[in-house]
Parts: structure tokens; C-alpha cells; sequence
């Protein structure tokens, strides 16, 4: 699904209608998995690890992420891509979360 959403994710893409809507669609698809799934995660998955893995294990585990994120992005780690996205959006015109937010 996120191969179909970068495809679609482009300025000549935003363009053309038909486009536009399997974005909007795959998009859609995509929140309604993920929702439910990251709720899952921070309400059952994540407090059971924590107090399945002791407090010196799970601090070891944290630096282990920590070398592998900067093994997959480099110096910066996420924050990094992160300010990349941030880019991307600033470039497609989308940064600017209040032209999206409803008006009171």
C-alpha cells in the first residue's frame, strides 16, 4: 500500500483527477488500518512488553534502536527525515496544517 501512496504522491499526480482520487482512496485505506492497529500497540502491545522486559533490558533494547536508526538515516536518525517530510510537504503545498483545519 505505501509503494501505491509514493506513486501517487507526486506534483503531476495532485494534477489529474483520477489520481487524485486513488490517492484520497489509498489513503483512506491506510488510516482506517492504522488507527486500530496503533491503538492496539499503545494500549495492549506495548504496556505488556514493558512489563514483560526488565528495566536494564528494555534501556538495552532502546539503544539498540537507537544505533539502528542512525544505521538507516544516517547522522541525523529520524529527526532527519522527519525535516525531509517537512520539505516534501512545504514543496507539495501541504505544510500549513491550519488551511486544512475547519474554521469555528
Amino acid at each position: 500500500m505505501t509503494d501505491t501512496i509514493q506513486h501517487l504522491a507526486t506534483q503531476s499526480a495532485f494534477k489529474d483527477d483520477a489520481e487524485r482520487r486513488k490517492l484520497t482512496t489509498a489513503l483512506r485505506q491506510f488510516i482506517r488500518m492504522y488507527l486500530p492497529h496503533e491503538a492496539r500497540e499503545d494500549t495492549v502491545l506495548f504496556p505488556a512488553f514493558r512489563k514483560l522486559v526488565p528495566g536494564n533490558e528494555y534501556d538495552a533494547l532502546g539503544e539498540e534502536f537507537e544505533k539502528k536508526e542512525h544505521q538507516l538515516f544516517g547522522a541525523g536518525g529520524f529527526e532527519s527525515v522527519v525535516d525531509q517530510v517537512a520539505g516534501i510537504e512545504k514543496q507539495l503545498g501541504l505544510y500549513d496544517l491550519a488551511q486544512f483545519t475547519p474554521k469555528e
